[in-house]
Order: structure tokens, then C-alpha cells, then sequence
């Protein structure tokens, strides 16, 4: 009886402190930051660069296929890592100096042409591929150091701490370029480079992705392999070289829970990546009153900049909803939490048409920010309740291909259809990313399982294997 409960107590990992939480996840906020940098301005550095508003999309696509690429590698390889440094903590080191390094390179796309007789655009997409490949391999291992690190009922709490942390590094990278120009940086960009202003807020980025990462490095210590067999029911993990090809095996073997939340995703993302990619367009021709091909005057910067403080403030309304999220799931459960988010987020892009007067965009913003703080939470707090603890990483770096697709089918279709069917007025596209996360709050009412749902299935997954 005694070894029967001492064998029990050893499955439930202990509680961990918010202070350990914290310092666990403060890596996300400089990684954040990053990609805050790079969601606010490498449509508007492309476009200094060269690039029509219909091929900014294309270009886009760097992330979402590196991403497709490289999170279930590392996702597969941090499985089966057992360094002096950690389990995950290797490779969201190596990723964050190489990001940093993308952060420095991007802008300067110009300025290196000049050095090598290079094309400048072909450049920055070049540099956005090395910093988007970087930001995965730094990100998918933070993802899967929640499930590693927490125990099942306290995954909402971990990751809605992440969402804090990625929305005060989200704010901080958006908002830098506007603080830098009302310090007097330009944020005019001569004829085929960018401006200082954006330049000098990626400099800012690359120290602090630097230095988080460290804390966090410093600060938390992962649990070794007799730990996590003993979370295994005792069971040991398995030594046998894995081989990449295991890949295809976990993926053809993913729960239907994950199923269900991929096809969520996949609205919900498309939605973002419109957003993330036509916002500044949009904003330049239907509030400034731009032409499409005005890419370089001052009005279009100032419209840049406006993207960037937008960014910054939805981002900075997921800060207080990301408190609200484990009450709020607790009250009315996980899916219709992340439901009424999406339904919020839909409204908020929708409403961007309707609203001209920029200083109230604002506005639109709250909706985005409960939608991106869900986003960024609730679907992962869903997953580890039904992914196995050895195949945390390689399921983390699968369930981003339901990030990852949506993006890529938009990256290929949506600069054509801005261009063709919407005559190159991106805000109407940015009302069918509105439909899209409406769609995803359907779906997620109807498809996804609730937690009594998902807990009567693991269950009857349990006493298959024990009688």
C-alpha cells in the first residue's frame, strides 16, 4: 500500500512559485521583443526596400516555413537532449545570439549591399529568414519547458505568465521606434535604406533577447532524466538512438484533442498573419489617404510608426487579460475562455474598417489584445492535458504546424487577392482576418473537447492499459 501511494506521488510533479515561473519564462519577453521588431516594421523595411504592397506577403513567408521546418526538429531533438546545461535551455541559447544577430543585420540590409554588390532586398529577406529560423529555434523549447517544468494544473497559469512577459516585450519592441523619433532620430528613409529610428530600436532588441535569455539560462534548472522517469510512472526513457524519422511517426499519432485545436489555430493565425503583414498598408491608404505605390514619403513612415504603437497597444491590453485568463477558465472552462477571446479579437479587426479617426484605433486594439493573450495561452494549456511528458517538445514543434500553414496559404494567396480582387486597398483584407478569428471561436465551441471531455478520455485510455 505504502509503495502503491509513493509510486502515485511520484506522477504529480510539485507546484513551482510564481518567482519560478517567472524566471523560467523571462527569456520569452526579449524573444518577444524580437518579434514585436519584426511584426511592426519588416513590411514597412521591405517596402524602403523595394517591395509592391502585393509581394509583401510572399515575402512573409520566410517565418511561417521556417517555422514549419525547424520547431519539430528542435522540438524532436530537445526530447532527446540530456546536457550539463539542461534538457531545453541549449537551444533557445543558440537561437536567441542568432537572432540577435538577424536583429542587427535586417536593417542594414543597404548598408551590407554596398559592402558586397549584393541586391538589398534579396538581402533583408535573407537576414529575415536567418532571424526567423533563429526566433524558432529559441522559441519552441520555452513552450516546451512549461510542460517539462509544471505540473497539468498549473499549464494555464505558465503560459498565461508567458503571455504577460511576451506582451511587456511585445510593447517595449513596438512602441521603440515612436519613442526613438520623438528623441529626435529621423524616421525618414532615404531612397533604398531604412530609417535610423527603426535601426537603432533593433539594436535595443538584440541587447535585451541577449540578456533575458542569460536570466533565464542562470535561474532555472530543468529536471534531470531520473526525474522525469519518476513523473513517468517510473518508467524509464528510453535510450535507443531516436532518428528524425520518429518525426513522422508522433505526427501520424497526434490526439484528436490536438486535431481539434489545430483547425482553431489555423483560423486564428491566418487572421494574425493578415494583420501582421497588411496593417500598415492598410492603415497608409484608407486613414492616411495614400496612394498604394507611395512607399517611401514621410505620411507612409508615419503610418509605419502607427502600426508599430497599434502593435504595441493590443499587445499591451493582453497584459491585464492574461491575469484574467485561469480565473475566467475556472469559472466558464478553457474553450469557452478562448472562444469568447476569438470572438473579441474578430470584432477588433473588423471594426479597424469602420473606425477612420486614427487616434481611436485603440479601440480595435483591446479586442486584439484578449484574442492574442488567449492565443498565446489557452490552446497549449489544452494540449499538455493530452501529450505525452517524453514527447513534449516534438508535439509542442508539431502543433505549430497549425500555425504555421494557415500562414503559408496566406502568404502565397493574400498579396494577389489585395491586389486583384481589392484593388490593392489592404484593409478590406483585414476584415476577411476579422471573419477568419470568427470563424476559429465557432469552431472552437462546436470541435473542441471540454475538460470533463478530455479527462473522461484519458481515463478510458488508462484502464485500457491497466486491465
Amino acid at each position: 500500500m505504502n509503495r502503491s501511494n509513493n509510486i502515485s506521488s511520484q506522477r504529480i510533479k510539485p507546484n513551482l512559485s510564481m518567482p519560478q515561473i517567472i524566471n523560467m519564462s523571462m527569456g520569452f519577453l526579449g524573444i518577444q521583443m524580437a518579434f514585436g521588431l519584426q511584426n511592426g516594421n519588416a513590411s514597412r523595411i521591405l517596402a524602403n526596400l523595394g517591395a509592391d504592397v502585393h509581394e509583401l506577403s510572399w515575402f512573409w513567408l520566410v517565418a511561417p516555413v521556417t517555422g514549419l521546418i525547424v520547431q519539430p526538429i528542435i522540438g524532436h531533438m530537445g526530447d532527446n537532449t540530456w546536457s550539463p546545461l539542461g534538457r531545453r535551455k541549449p537551444y533557445f541559447l543558440i537561437g536567441a545570439v542568432l537572432c540577435a544577430l538577424g536583429l542587427v543585420l535586417l536593417p542594414n540590409a543597404a548598408t551590407v549591399t554596398h559592402l558586397f554588390a549584393a541586391n538589398a532586398l534579396l538581402l533583408a529577406v535573407l537576414f529575415l529568414a536567418m532571424m526567423d529560423a533563429s526566433v524558432n529555434i529559441a522559441m519552441e523549447p520555452f513552450r516546451a519547458l512549461v510542460g517539462d517544468m509544471l505540473p497539468k494544473h498549473q499549464g494555464t497559469l505558465g503560459f498565461s505568465v508567458q503571455t504577460i512577459l511576451i506582451g511587456i516585450g511585445a510593447v517595449v519592441g513596438s512602441y521603440i521606434p515612436s519613442i526613438l523619433t520623438s528623441l529626435g532620430v529621423s524616421n525618414e528613409a532615404p531612397e533604398g535604406f531604412v530609417a535610423n529610428n527603426v535601426i537603432y530600436s533593433f539594436y535595443v532588441g538584440a541587447g535585451i533577447l541577449l540578456l533575458t535569455i542569460l536570466y533565464t539560462i542562470f535561474t532555472t534548472k530543468e529536471y534531470s532524466p531520473e526525474e522525469f522517469a519518476a513523473f513517468e510512472d517510473g518508467k524509464d526513457i528510453p535510450q535507443e538512438p531516436s532518428k528524425f524519422s520518429d518525426i513522422f511517426k508522433d505526427f501520424a499519432g497526434i490526439p484528436t484533442q490536438m486535431k481539434k485545436l489545430g483547425a482553431v489555430q489555423f483560423f486564428s493565425w491566418f487572421a494574425l498573419f493578415t494583420m501582421w503583414v497588411f496593417t500598415t498598408s492598410a492603415l497608409a491608404t484608407h486613414h492616411f489617404g495614400l496612394s498604394p505605390e507611395d512607399t517611401h514619403s514621410k505620411e507612409f513612415n508615419n503610418a509605419g510608426d502607427l502600426t508599430g504603437t497599434l502593435f504595441g497597444m493590443y499587445n499591451l491590453w493582453a497584459i491585464p487579460f492574461a491575469f484574467l485568463l485561469t480565473p475566467i477558465a475556472k469559472k466558464i472552462g478553457k474553450k469557452q475562455t478562448h472562444a469568447l477571446a476569438l470572438l473579441c479579437g474578430g470584432l477588433g479587426l473588423i471594426s479597424m474598417y469602420f473606425i477612420k479617426d486614427t487616434g481611436l484605433l485603440w479601440i480595435s486594439m483591446i479586442g486584439l489584445g484578449f484574442a492574442w493573450a488567449s492565443i498565446l495561452a489557452m490552446p497549449y494549456a489544452m494540449l499538455i492535458e493530452v501529450i505525452p511528458q517524453r514527447k513534449m517538445g516534438v508535439y509542442m514543434g508539431i502543433f505549430n504546424f497549425f500555425i504555421v500553414i494557415p500562414q503559408i496559404i496566406n502568404g502565397l494567396f493574400g498579396g494577389p487577392i489585395v491586389s486583384n480582387i481589392f484593388g490593392n486597398r489592404a484593409i478590406d483584407y483585414i476584415v476577411v482576418g476579422g471573419v477568419c478569428m470568427l470563424i476559429g471561436a465557432v469552431v472552437t465551441m462546436i470541435f473542441v473537447q471540454s475538460e470533463d471531455e478530455t479527462s473522461k478520455e484519458i481515463e478510458g485510455e488508462i484502464k485500457q492499459v491497466h486491465f
